[in-house]
């Protein structure tokens, strides 16, 4: 049976997820910073004949979110889907969202699958006494930042200094970067964190300071640090070269992400 989820769920709900942090990563952010009574966020359980809770799926805005740590009713989810409004992306774990996909019923524009991988613990990491030189940043280095990431072709973002300021003052995002004569010349991020997981993003080089292991060193001090507060961390990446960094941090392939675009 699949009905809304409400704060009366709340702890079957985090029992579910909390099984599987960093899968649930998106998810858990949600939750703790919305709730469950947003016009922009809604939840779904699918719960078994025992009224036992065995899947979750997050709409937030305009995509759905499924995760399920087992069998669980794919067509029931897409049928809630198929009856949005503003229905436009599905994604999650490739092993959950592939069995929701086929019962869509709207045009599939764009589909893209990433590499999903996890890290629990810092064993593969050195010291943080060895990145004295790698710093975390406040808001004053907020338009460093921004500048920094202008100026990688690959990146495309347009998060504004507001925007910045207001999650790192939530702690949903923190950043730590290498200077040069006062230029920011690398950096790595968190993303969407949360009290149990967060996610690595803007991991960063000037194309004039690569391969000097700046970015390692921010990577390994901000993987650290999260990971002392008891917290898992995860990533994507499509880039095979980029993979073979994060796996020498600890970083293991969990599934891959896949994000159904319609």
């Amino acid at each position: 049976m699949i009905r809304k989820l409400t704060a009366e769920d709340h702890e079957q709900t985090m029992n579910l997820l909390n099984e599987a942090p960093a899968e649930n990563l998106f998810i858990l952010g949600d939750i703790e910073a919305f709730g469950y009574e947003q016009d922009f966020q809604t939840l779904w359980g699918d719960f078994d004949e025992d009224d036992s809770l065995r899947a979750v799926m997050l709409k937030y805005q305009q995509n759905f979110i499924p995760y399920a740590p087992g069998s669980f009713d794919a067509q029931g989810f897409a049928e809630v889907i198929n009856s949005s409004t503003n229905f436009k992306e599905l994604s999650g774990l490739d092993r959950v969202s592939s069995q929701v996909h086929p019962y869509i019923k709207h045009d599939l524009r764009k589909k893209r699958k990433l590499f999903y991988a996890k890290c629990d613990h810092n064993k593969e990491l050195e010291s943080p006494d060895l990145h004295t030189n790698v710093k975390l940043a406040n808001e004053h280095d907020i338009d460093q930042i921004i500048q920094l990431h202008s100026q990688i072709d690959e990146f495309v973002t347009n998060e504004s200094h507001e925007e910045m300021k207001r999650n790192m003052e939530k702690g949903i995002t923190r950043t730590y970067f290498m200077n040069d004569n006062g230029v920011m010349v690398s950096a790595a991020s968190t993303a969407a964190e949360n009290s149990k997981s967060a996610m690595v993003v803007g991991v960063c080089t000037l194309n004039d300071y690569k391969r000097k292991g700046y970015a390692s060193q921010c990577m390994s001090k901000l993987c650290y640090d999260v990971l002392s507060e008891g917290k898992e961390l995860c990533l994507f990446y499509d880039n095979p070269d980029a993979g073979k960094i994060y796996k020498r941090l600890g970083f293991k392939e969990i599934d891959h992400w896949t994000m159904f675009l319609y």
